[in-house]
């Protein structure tokens, strides 16, 4: 995303809306906000990004590896 949509953005389409981080404006995003929020030694809660997505799209968005209560494998689709 080029600099100038994330600041058109609003602070509810965001994860952490004072930091502006992790955007979840689409589903899209939403995932991949989870995704990174996974990852070690990023600065973002697994626990917050989850919550926050959540409450903007219930479980229309799957959550991250097996811990995290997807139904399949890291790798696999059904």
């Amino acid at each position: 995303m080029k600099a100038g949509k994330r600041k058109k953005l609003k602070k509810r389409d965001f994860a952490y809306p004072k930091a502006r981080k992790y955007p979840i404006d689409t589903k899209a995003r939403a995932k991949n906000a989870l995704a990174r929020a996974a990852q070690s030694g990023t600065s973002g809660s697994y626990e917050h990004v989850a919550k926050a997505v959540r409450a903007k799209y219930g479980d229309a968005v799957a959550s991250v590896g097996r811990k995290k209560g997807t139904t399949s494998g890291p790798g696999y689709r059904k």
